[in-house]
């Protein structure tokens, strides 16, 4: 019964952190945060969360990304890759240097310079597109940069942990066969998506193949969100988030880019179960995923996530210095290389520009990730440095929220800011 407790103490901290957000008009990310670290210090809730918790917490992001995915354009994706290259690979080759940088002059040692910068090179982009969604941007031109940008970098940053970890670890260095392999399983995983959404799960499809191969017509998704009247659309199209989001952790990626993914990849055509229909059977799973994604299940994640912030009065004093200077670096380093790689390598305006900078800021699931591994599995960094990067991703995660909120305003046009255009839509490209 004790996990069950801290689910209905995790669900009231949902609402009062959902009352604060409506109070003050800012994202209910940031009040999920702090009460998951609010309960954490003060004995509410372990810091070792249970399996059950972790596990719900683990569905709360592959519903959120799914959700997320299942809201976006597909075409708008794919043409916001071809943009966004500049934005993923500079918008972390610049806090990676910031990071090691910092690190490598504080405590002189290159293993653990090398992991810091690792660690705060991949972007929360759950974080920033539920901050975006909350502010009424999820489906800007800037949201659409930031999401493309994040999943190239979250791709890379993967790479490069399977890569850099046995490195800073000590072990023999990865050889060029393996490295090869991580980039070909990346390839590989993304192509069958590509073949998945373009030719398996349409209904009806035009390659002449397919036209040849007569029992294979009529045999799309469609088949399957049309069972017993569309009566389980939902639980199918939930079945095909999971589904896709274990296939990606078997390629080696986090299950939410797979689920983001399989959200990508579905059509409102597929929905169609009586003709001039398939709008309000879409709309209707959209709702309910919608719902569970970011009323009751998605926000689990996020308490989750603050209860990493535990805090240590004395040691927290000790590396106040090394956090704030990291913070400012990082800081500097995410949104002018951000920004200017997406006003000069993806053409987006200047509103777009500094709103996809502000929106790269969060440092989350992967950054945990490669922080577990370098302090608990591998013992490759001291608690002092755990403790100064993990402030250090609370403080940019709380930037986020904060500064898209601000920017909105010269965002949408409300306001004018120096060199930035003139007032326009913010859902413009």
């Amino acid at each position: 019964m004790v996990e069950l407790e801290h689910l209905a103490l995790i669900w009231t901290g949902v609402f009062i952190a959902v009352y604060f957000a409506r109070k003050t008009r800012m994202t209910p990310v940031l009040f999920y945060l702090a009460v998951g670290a609010v309960y954490v210090n003060t004995g509410l809730l372990p810091q070792e969360s249970d399996d059950f918790i972790r596990g719900f917490a683990e569905i709360g992001i592959i519903l959120i990304m799914f959700a997320l995915g299942f809201e976006e354009n597909t075409s708008a994706f794919l043409k916001s890759v071809k943009r966004s290259w500049g934005i993923a690979f500079f918008g972390a080759v610049a806090p990676f240097a910031a990071a090691f940088a910092v690190i490598q002059y504080f405590w002189q040692d290159l293993n653990v310079a090398l992991i810091s910068g690792l660690a705060m090179t991949a972007t929360a982009v759950s974080l920033t597109m539920v901050s975006l969604k909350s502010e009424g941007l999820q489906k800007s031109a800037a949201a659409t940069g930031i999401m493309t940008s994040a999943v190239l970098d979250d791709i890379a940053s993967l790479a490069l942990v399977a890569i850099m970890v046995p490195i800073a670890a000590g072990d023999a260095a990865p050889s060029l066969t393996a490295i090869l392999w991580i980039v070909g399983k990346a390839a590989l995983f993304f192509g069958l998506i590509a073949i998945l959404g373009a030719w398996v799960l349409p209904h009806e499809t035009a390659g002449k193949l397919i036209r040849k191969l007569k029992f294979l017509q009529g045999w799309g998704v469609r088949n399957i969100f049309t069972f017993d009247d569309g009566r389980h659309a939902v639980l199918a199209a939930l079945t095909l988030a999971l589904l896709i989001g274990l296939a990606a952790h078997a390629f080696g990626f986090h299950p939410a880019v797979g689920a983001y993914m399989a959200g990508l990849i579905l059509k409102e055509d597929f929905f169609h179960i009586i003709p001039d229909q398939s709008q309000a059977a879409y709309a209707n799973v959209h709702k309910i995923v919608e719902n569970v994604a970011f009323s009751w299940i998605g926000p689990v994640f996020f308490v989750e996530l603050g209860t990493k912030i535990v805090f240590n009065p004395e040691l927290l004093l000790s590396v106040i210095p090394q956090t704030a200077i990291l913070v400012v670096a990082l800081f500097t380093a995410q949104v002018l290389s951000a920004a200017i790689a997406a006003r000069y390598t993806g053409a987006f305006p200047w509103p777009d520009s500094v709103m996809i900078g502000f929106g790269m800021l969060g440092r989350a699931e992967l950054c945990f990730v490669v922080l577990d591994i370098a302090f608990v599995q591998e013992k490759i960094i001291t608690e002092d440095v755990f403790y100064t990067l993990m402030l250090t991703a609370f403080w940019l995660n709380v930037a986020v929220p904060v500064t898209i909120a601000l920017w909105k305003h010269y965002y949408s046009g409300e306001k004018t800011f120096g060199f930035l255009a003139p007032p326009r839509s913010a859902s413009s490209p």
